[in-house]
C-alpha cells in the first residue's frame, strides 16, 4: 500500500503510514461529528474558533487508534524516535493532536505479567514471586501513563531509553530530595501542606536536573520529563507501601495497597509532576535555566495549584476518600489536556517562525 502523501510503501491493511504517520481512509472507521462537548470546552478554554483549529480536540479522536489492529512495524517506528537520526526538524513536526495507542498495549502486557505473578503467589504458594508481584504492580499503571505522555510528545525528540533513565534516576532524586525537605520542615511539622510542598518541590528539582539546558525546551518536553519523574516517584513509593503492607502479615493488605494506589496513580504524582515540568519549560523558554525563573508568576501559579491538589489529596477530611481523589484526578487531567493543547500551539508558532525567517541577502 503506497502512502498518497510521501509515497512510502506500507504493509497491506495498515491503518497509518510508518514514514509520515498519515492515517489511511477507512470507511468503516470514519465518523463525522460536527459538534462535541469537548469542542465547546476547548473553545471556552483557549478562545480559538473551531474553524481555525489544526486538530480536532475530541477525546474520541485522541484514543481512536487504541482499539485498532497495529503491526509490529508501527510499534518499531515509535520506539526508534528521539535519536539524532530520527528526531524530526521543527518544520517537520506534526502539530495536530497525536493519537496514542502503544500505552494500552504496555498496560495489557503489564497486567498479564501481574496475573502470572499473582498465580505464582496464591495458587502455587511460592514466595519467590512476591518481589516481582510488588515491582510489576507498582510500575504497571505509572509506566503505562508515562507511555501515553511519551506518545503525546509531538516533537518526538526524546528517546524511550532516555525516558527509562529519567524514571529511575529522576524518581530517586525526587525521593531523596523529598526526605531532605521533610528534615528541613521538621518531623513535628509534617502535615498535608508540608508534604505537598516537600514532594512537589523535590520533583521540580529533579525536572530542573534534566531540562536545565536548552535541549528539552518545549512545553511538551516538560510534560514528558515531569511525567517520567512522577512515574518513578509513584512506583517506588507504591512498592514501599506494598512492602509495609506485606510485613503486617496480610496479603489482602498488599493487594489492596497496589490496587488503590494503581487506580489513582494517573491523577496523582504523574499528572502533578507533568504539570510542574511543563511550567519549568514555560518559564525557561529558549534560555538556560536560572533559579530566579521559579519566581515567575506563571510557574508559581501552576506550582501552587499542584501543591494545593496534593494537600487536598492527603487531607484527613472525613468522607473525602475516594470522592475527593476522583474529583482531583479529573481536575488534574483537565489541566493536563489544556497543557498539551498549549504545547501543540507552541509547536505551531515555532513552525510558523521557522517558515517565515527572512533569508539573508547573499554577499555581492
Amino acid at each position: 500500500m503506497k502512502c498518497p502523501s510521501c509515497e512510502n510503501l506500507n504493509q497491506d491493511g495498515a491503518n497509518f503510514c510508518i514514514n509520515c504517520g498519515r492515517e489511511f481512509f477507512n470507511r468503516e472507521n470514519y465518523h463525522h461529528e460536527k459538534y462535541s462537548i469537548f469542542y465547546w470546552f476547548a473553545d471556552k478554554a483557549d478562545g480559538i474558533p473551531r474553524s481555525h483549529r489544526s486538530a480536532e480536540p475530541k477525546f474520541r479522536n485522541i484514543f481512536s487508534r487504541v482499539f485498532r489492529r497495529h503491526t509490529d512495524t508501527e510499534a518499531e517506528r515509535l520506539f526508534i524516535v528521539g535519536t539524532a537520526l530520527t528526531t524530526p526538524k521543527i518544520e517537520e513536526v506534526v502539530d495536530t493532536w497525536p493519537k496514542p495507542w502503544l500505552f494500552s498495549r504496555v498496560f495489557l502486557v503489564a497486567m498479564i505479567a501481574y496475573i502470572g505473578l499473582f498465580i505464582g503467589v496464591n495458587v502455587f504458594r511460592n514466595i519467590n514471586f512476591i518481589p516481582g508481584l510488588i515491582i510489576v504492580g507498582a510500575f504497571a499503571v505509572p509506566f503505562t501513563t508515562l507511555i501515553f505522555f511519551w506518545e503525546m510528545n509531538a516533537p518526538q525528540n526524546i528517546a524511550i531509553y532516555k525516558i527509562v533513565y529519567v524514571v529511575f534516576i529522576g524518581g530517586i532524586i525526587a525521593l531523596l530530595a523529598a526526605l531532605v525537605f521533610y528534615d528541613i520542615f521538621g518531623r513535628n511539622n509534617i502535615n498535608p501542606v508540608t508534604i505537598g510542598i516537600s514532594e512537589e518541590l523535590a520533583k521540580v528539582i529533579a525536572v530542573i536536573f534534566f531540562v536545565r539546558n536548552t535541549r528539552y525546551r518545549y512545553v511538551l518536553n516538560g510534560l514528558l520529563i515531569g511525567a517520567a519523574i512522577g512515574a518513578g516517584f509513584a512506583a517506588f513509593e507504591t512498592a514501599g507501601y506494598a512492602l509495609r503492607a506485606l510485613l503486617t502479615g496480610s496479603f489482602q493488605a498488599l493487594y489492596s495497597t497496589i490496587l488503590f494506589r494503581s487506580i489513582f496513580a494517573p491523577g496523582g504524582h504523574v499528572a502533578w509532576a507533568a504539570l510542574t515540568g511543563a511550567a519549568v519549560c514555560i518559564v525557561q523558554g529558549e534560555k538556560n535555566f536560572r533559579f530566579n525563573m521559579l519566581l515567575s508568576p506563571k510557574f508559581l501559579s501552576i506550582f501552587s495549584l499542584v501543591v494545593a491538589m496534593h494537600a487536598l489529596w492527603d487531607s484527613t477530611i472525613p468522607g473525602i476518600f475516594p470522592f475527593g481523589q476522583i474529583f482531583l484526578m479529573i481536575f488534574s487531567w483537565v489541566l493536563v489536556i489544556l497543557m498539551i493543547r498549549f504545547g501543540l500551539k507552541e509547536i505551531t508558532e515555532k513552525k510558523w517562525g521557522v517558515r517565515h525567517i527572512p533569508l539573508e541577502p547573499s554577499p555581492s
